[in-house]
């Protein structure tokens, strides 16, 4: 039987792969799981209130292109939030980003660019369905660093006018995943023109816009109106989970121009699964209240500060701008990870899990990813051990 090789050099996934390494060995303290992006804050207590009014409707067919409320709730938000006046043809609601990640470079990348097979930049670490939806659309994935040196966020602007010139989407992490890095107002405006001179689209993945320390990390559609550039050049993905504590909702949405709009609404009417109408009344509510993001706020910012306290006068510990994790530099992430397993019973991911060796370079793996979504004395807690563990 013949298999497809598209996908064939992919490594494991990051969590099966943290199972490998780890449940073969003790761990030595209570278990403290400092591994995945799941957010533990309590998510709106009326969310439960909402799905059982309209839980009857778990018995229909829900329209693939969201509610007309839910599209108004979704741009009203991007109105509040960024200041940018969006259509409700302009956005899709989608079952969490993930599916908007992927699905959406299917519609939007061509079969070839000047030519040549198309290239789709992506920043290294990064989330690991960029490069697997660079692969199913056909085109070439190039992992452009997001290192200490460019900032944690990829240097577009070096690569080659050869490369550039194939380049037909960039995908871009901004508050960034893991490293906690913002975009600012001249990344953003930088990036624009890199694509309008080299005629590629910008994907940017918000999903982490809502956590941040002092100011509201600036959005790629907020800039790109400011400039008056191609409005389809700039396609914006943004999820319910961190925003709202709502993982397991599976909401968010996809905005941009309208004719790349349209051809997301078009491949989804064949291939996409609409979100039920339940889910769909309690995302109308969730993107159009702004009290409990506040509130869900306030708490990672309790967080960041246990951590400056815990890591206060390490050399080691860049603090995050934004997002809920910290990228912490060690010798070896996989060894590290291991250690503090063994050690301490403290579960981090090796950094490694993140990223791709590119011309003998792995940027993540000096590094470990940990995530601040347990409650504040636990984290002080994990975050304690591991700097007793690995930095004394």
């Amino acid at each position: 039987m013949t298999f497809p090789k598209r996908f064939s050099h992919l490594p494991p996934y990051a969590f099966p792969r943290l199972r490998s390494l780890l449940d073969a060995h003790a761990p030595g303290g209570e278990p403290l799981h400092m591994t995945i992006g799941e957010p533990r804050h309590p998510f709106p207590g009326w969310v439960g209130d909402v799905m059982a009014q309209h839980a009857g409707d778990f018995g229909k067919y829900p329209p693939n292109d969201g509610t007309p409320e839910l599209r108004v709730a979704i741009a009203g938000y991007l109105q509040r939030r960024y200041g940018v006046t969006v259509g409700d043809d302009r956005i899709i609601p989608l079952n969490g980003t993930r599916e908007g990640l992927f699905n959406t470079l299917l519609a939007l990348c061509p079969e070839e660019k000047r030519g040549q097979r198309p290239v789709v930049l992506i920043p290294n670490p990064f989330y690991q369905v960029y490069g697997v939806a660079a692969l199913a659309a056909g085109a070439e994935p190039v992992y452009v660093p997001a290192t200490a040196g460019s900032g944690f966020l990829p240097d577009y602007t070096a690569l080659a006018p050869e490369v550039l010139d194939r380049v037909a989407v960039a995908y871009l992490c901004s508050p960034s995943n893991p490293q906690g890095a913002v975009a600012d107002n001249g990344y953003w405006t930088s990036l624009i023109e890199l694509a309008e001179t080299h005629d590629f689209k910008i994907f940017a993945d918000e999903c982490y816009c809502e956590i941040y320390r002092d100011a509201p990390a600036p959005g790629l559609l907020q800039i790109a109106q400011a400039q008056g550039g191609d409005p389809e050049r700039a396609v914006v993905f943004h999820s319910l989970s961190k925003r709202s504590n709502l993982p397991g909702l599976r909401s968010g949405f996809v905005a941009g121009g309208r004719q790349s709009i349209e051809r997301v609404r078009h491949l989804r009417a064949y291939a996409g699964a609409p979100q039920p109408l339940p889910v769909q009344r309690v995302a109308e509510h969730a993107w159009a209240d702004d009290a409990h993001v506040e509130d869900n706020r306030a708490l990672y910012r309790r967080k960041y500060a246990v951590a400056d306290d815990v890591f206060a006068g390490l050399p080691e510990y860049t603090p995050p701008e934004a997002g809920f994790f910290l990228w912490l530099p060690v010798a070896d992430s996989e060894a590290a990870a291991l250690r503090l397993w063994r050690e301490t019973g403290v579960r981090v991911l090796p950094g490694r899990y993140f990223s791709r060796v590119v011309n003998g370079e792995d940027p993540g793996a000096g590094y470990v990813r940990v995530a601040l979504v347990a409650a504040e004395d636990e984290v002080r807690r994990g975050l304690t051990l591991i700097r007793d563990c690995l930095y004394q």
